[in-house]
Formats: structure tokens, sequence, C-alpha cells
């Protein structure tokens, strides 16, 4: 999220998700089954300048990108909730750009689904820590990953396939943004094709 940056031949979705959803694709298990998307154009013949995009896995996992050029504030943040964790990362954060926090609920006495009534929900509240991290700029990291693969002839982490992923995603984001929020499934393209 941040103040300004219009663009007048893309939308929000094409301008800002993509870093958030290649490193989706690259921590998340598994791959996305559909992309929804709903957003707002505030210019009149204008693209949209905020959206809010929701990404379904197959498994219980969902994960939500919210981008926006009209934002006060510049935003920068991803937080992933685990079963056991969840993890801040703050990439406007100078010092402790990630966050660990020990919190979590735990689920007992659901034997069968009559018991449900019986249902009981434990929060966990525990400590929040900042591992030490290393400085080195991510673009000067990369560059040498990508040095290293054509010197030794491997594939990168991020190779062609996973820009493809995340061009998907996004399509299909424009795709349901058009349609008013319908989730478009994953794949789809080949189904028409």
């Amino acid at each position: 999220m941040n103040l300004g940056l219009f663009q007048h031949d893309v939308n929000v979705i094409w301008d800002l998700p993509v870093h958030d959803l290649s490193i989706m694709d690259y921590a998340l298990p598994g791959r996305p089954v559909a992309v929804a998307a709903f957003g707002m154009r505030h210019l009149p013949d204008q693209p949209e300048n905020i959206a809010y995009l929701t990404v379904f896995f197959p498994t219980r996992v969902i994960a939500h990108v919210h981008v926006n050029w009209l934002a006060p504030v510049k935003v920068r943040q991803t937080m992933i909730c685990g079963s056991r964790q969840m993890i801040v990362y703050d990439d406007r954060e100078p010092s402790e750009k990630v966050k660990v926090y020990d919190r979590g609920i735990t689920v007992n006495g659901v034997e069968s689904p009559e018991h449900l009534y019986r249902l009981l929900v434990g929060y966990r509240i525990g400590d929040m820590w900042a591992p030490r991290l290393d400085t080195t700029e991510a673009l000067r990291v990369e560059a040498a990953h990508f040095v290293e693969c054509v010197e030794r002839g491997t594939r990168p982490v991020t190779d062609g396939s996973a820009g493809l992923r995340v061009v998907e995603m996004l399509d299909a984001a424009s795709r349901s943004l058009a349609s008013g929020g319908r989730p478009v499934p994953l794949g789809e393209e080949q189904n028409r094709a």
C-alpha cells in the first residue's frame, strides 16, 4: 500500500501484488486452486486503484492480499498465521523485520459432530521474538543466485514456471474483478483452449 503511484495502463492488481504472490508461491505448501478479487476505481475512466485478492488452496489454507494506491502510509507487511506460531514480516521495519509470535489456539473436546457443543477452544499467548537477520540487500542476494545458476547450469529458485504461476494468478484476479468478485479457478485457461 502506498499513496500515489497511479498507473494509467494497468490496474493496481497488475502493479503491486506481484512480489506478494511470488513470496506466497514460494513459501506456502501446495498450489492455489482459485483466485477472487474485489476492487474499486476512484478516478473516472481510470483502472482500479484499490483491490482485495483472496487466493484459495485445496487444503485449509487461504491467503489475502490488499493492494492500494490511496493508502495514507506506505505498508509492506506479510502476516502468516499458522497452527503453532504466527509470523509478521515488515519490510519497512529497520531492525526487527521478522517477528515470531508464540500464539495460537488449541481445539479440544470434539469426538464427533454430535459433540460439537462441547467444543473447547484454548488460547495460547506466548512470547514474541525477533530473530537476527542478515542485512544483505535482497536484490544483491537475488543477483548472486542468478549468476550462480548461470555459472553452474542449475535451475533458479524462482524460475520461469514460478513466474508463469504468478501471472496466472494475476490474470485470474483480473477476470474475477471484471466479474464482480467471482472466484476464478486456476488452470481455466487450458480448459478454454
